[in-house]
């Protein structure tokens, strides 16, 4: 057994159900850790351009990472890696609960799927017993149904399920993976990867260890970890809100800069939310029980109920920020239970809440433009605000069966409904690089604005965002930057320096999902930083080098170019790092941002410099890639015309402290 890791992995060949157990590679954990990390060097290595995000040769991985089931608040999450059958491009998403740790102690680092099954089944891991059953009769049921069903097939109340409704079987191209019931790897459309390859479900339970390299140095991490997320730490104001209210406490934080997303990214105030959508009215008509992940700090879950009307006795464990927003403000919509409502069906049918709703209020928005009328939606008055929330439910049933030519066109999310539908809709799909725009806008928020641009998966904020210059948290800027940042980077109106602070969250980010923590401690509140990481992989897995700020910073680049690589052997180039026009064009209508747009190009520039990359193409350069360990990946895209051979741009200004 390896410290910190379980030491093997699993490969599942599904059309010749065949599995095969191998050693974790000692180059895999040392120079990419875990979670996206490894996740990369595989895709990288098993999945060419020419291989097509539902065809059988796409893999599909399920990580874990060195802090996975250790104990270490939070150490819960897992990650899923595979190219996006929504996007096109590099896709990942992760999820909580308790399924990552239970791959640990079954004695998997990954899970690497390939092929298709010959008929729908489920893969079931009981330590060393692996084995695929057959999933006819699950085919067609939604998550809450297959998860009960699995767990009395297996009279094991224990086991942990992942997997898709009815949006995966039907390839619904956001549909999500579930696993624990209601905990959801979201992004990209993962659900449809596995839904293409016949595979309804994993099904996983170990009773292994896992081994501390440093036991006595890691009870003193612990003792720390706890302390800062107690009464103790610097953040427990929103510590304490997480726990008390969920994420959607952030609905009230959101509004008061102008960052809440409203009518389909109109603008990014909505009026009276937190009388309306926030988080004491939500608490006050929709709390039921209280929630955790795997060894969590903050415990932001909760499940929810609607006490009344016609959806009363709806219940799920929910609804989070982005689902919040997705279905109240982004419909001018106050009507919350029609939330808790949408935020069931998306999850007993397996749907991202993000891009499922920005689908359809793209819809809206081109209905009231008078580019979609009754003829293109099934005779619906597609109207905003409470009104128009029964149309939403209704969708939200037919969506993931594909019932009508309308669900369909939904179903193949906004970018590709827009490019069908023409006539100028594209105006009003908010994505980057085909991915919906999550529950942010970069027009308040600057830097949030850039993190849309560069993120490797598309408008999605959790690679890169920065919540410093968000709320002003000067004290912790002090502590990590060099005191003539700290004004600038603070203010979130002030693209100046905004481009380093995204590269270097970007870096953050990617040992956070490698060694596998919640954003929940690094993202908001900002708990965990570089340094830190350093000792927790040092300590669980005797890896001392990442004690060493150069390494560690190695390690972190390593990750982050061999993602944008990925993405550059498909044919990504600068004219993918950019936003959609409502964030560069159309200034904030209303709120405290009024007036307020994103301009990308100076933030960039300095992104650009921080990464070495190329400004007039944004290919990466062969030193750069050298100098971090991707000698064959620069020698690859040498071949393919997609490198630079030396950077001869500005050289980048250090931020940080030594």
């Amino acid at each position: 057994m390896n410290d910190g890791y379980a030491g093997r992995y699993l490969r599942v060949d599904l059309p010749r159900e065949k599995f095969t157990v191998l050693p974790t590679p000692e180059e895999w954990k040392r120079k990419y850790l875990g979670g996206v990390g490894m996740g990369a060097r595989i895709m990288w290595d098993e999945v060419p351009p020419e291989v097509k995000p539902l065809s059988p040769q796409n893999r599909i991985i399920f990580a874990t990472g060195p802090v996975n089931g250790t104990l270490f608040p939070p150490s819960g999450r897992y990650e899923v890696i595979s190219r996006s059958p929504l996007t096109g491009w590099w896709a990942h998403a992760s999820a909580g609960g308790f399924f990552g740790p239970e791959m640990k102690y079954a004695g998997y680092d990954l899970i690497i799927i390939q092929g298709k099954a010959k008929k729908p089944v489920y893969l079931h891991i009981d330590n060393d017993l692996i084995e695929l059953k057959d999933a006819k009769h699950l085919w067609g049921k939604n998550v809450i149904e297959t998860t009960d069903q699995i767990i009395k097939e297996l009279k094991d109340p224990d086991v942990k399920v992942a997997c898709i409704g009815q949006a995966g079987e039907n390839l619904v191209k956001y549909a999500c993976i579930m696993s624990d019931y209601f905990r959801a790897a979201g992004r990209t459309g993962l659900g449809a990867v596995l839904g293409s390859k016949n595979l309804k479900a994993i099904a996983i339970r170990g009773t292994k260890g896992i081994k501390i390299a440093n036991k006595e140095k890691f009870n003193k991490l612990l003792e720390d970890a706890f302390k800062r997320h107690s009464p103790e730490g610097r953040y427990w104001e929103y510590i304490e809100s997480f726990r008390k209210y969920g994420t959607f406490s952030l609905t009230d934080w959101e509004n008061a800069i102008g960052r809440l997303p409203t009518k389909n990214h109109w603008t990014g105030y909505f009026e009276n939310a937190e009388e309306t959508i926030g988080m004491e009215p939500m608490k006050k008509r929709h709390y039921k029980r209280h929630a955790s992940c795997f060894g969590c700090g903050i415990q932001c879950k909760y499940s929810s109920i609607v006490k009344e009307g016609k959806y009363a006795g709806t219940e799920s464990e929910g609804p989070e920020y982005e689902t919040v927003e997705g279905f109240t403000s982004n419909f001018l919509s106050t009507d919350t239970n029609a939330l808790i409502r949408a935020n069931y069906l998306c999850n007993i049918y397996g749907m991202d809440t993000i891009s499922v709703s920005h689908s359809i209020s793209w819809a809206y928005e081109c209905y009231e433009h008078g580019l979609l009328t009754k003829d293109d939606t099934d005779g619906r008055e597609l109207i905003w605000g409470e009104d128009g929330m029964d149309h939403v439910i209704e969708l939200l049933e037919e969506i993931p069966f594909r019932k009508t030519k309308f669900a369909s066109l939904l179903a193949e999310g906004s970018q590709e409904a827009a490019r069908r539908t023409g006539k100028g809709s594209e105006a009003y799909a908010i994505h980057v690089n085909g991915l919906e725009a999550s529950g942010q806008d970069g027009r308040p928020h600057k830097s949030l604005g850039l993190t849309y641009a560069i993120n490797v998966r598309g408008a999605d904020h959790l690679t890169s965002l920065s919540s410093l210059d968000e709320l002003g948290y000067k004290e912790e800027i002090r502590r990590r930057y060099k005191k003539e940042t700290v004004d600038i980077l603070a203010e979130r109106w002030d693209e100046k320096l905004k481009g380093y602070l995204v590269a270097d969250m970007e870096e953050l980010y990617a040992l956070c999902d490698s060694a596998l923590l919640c954003k929940y401690g690094v993202m908001w509140p900002p708990i965990y930083y570089h340094q830190d990481f350093g000792k927790i992989i040092s300590t669980i897995t005797g890896f001392t080098e990442y004690e060493n700020p150069k390494e560690l910073n190695k390690l972190a680049k390593r990750i982050c170019h061999l993602r944008r690589c990925f993405n550059v052997r498909l044919g990504w180039s600068k004219k993918n790092d950019a936003l959609h026009p409502r964030f560069t064009e159309e200034p904030m209508p209303t709120g405290p941002a009024k007036g307020q747009v994103v301009h990308l190009e100076p933030m960039l520039r300095e992104y650009y410099q921080a990464r070495k990359y190329d400004w007039k193409t944004g290919y990466p350069t062969k030193k750069e890639l050298e100098e971090v360990g991707l000698e064959d990946v620069a020698k690859e895209l040498k071949k393919r015309k997609k490198l630079i051979p030396v950077y001869r741009g500005k050289k980048a200004f250090q931020i940080r402290k030594k």
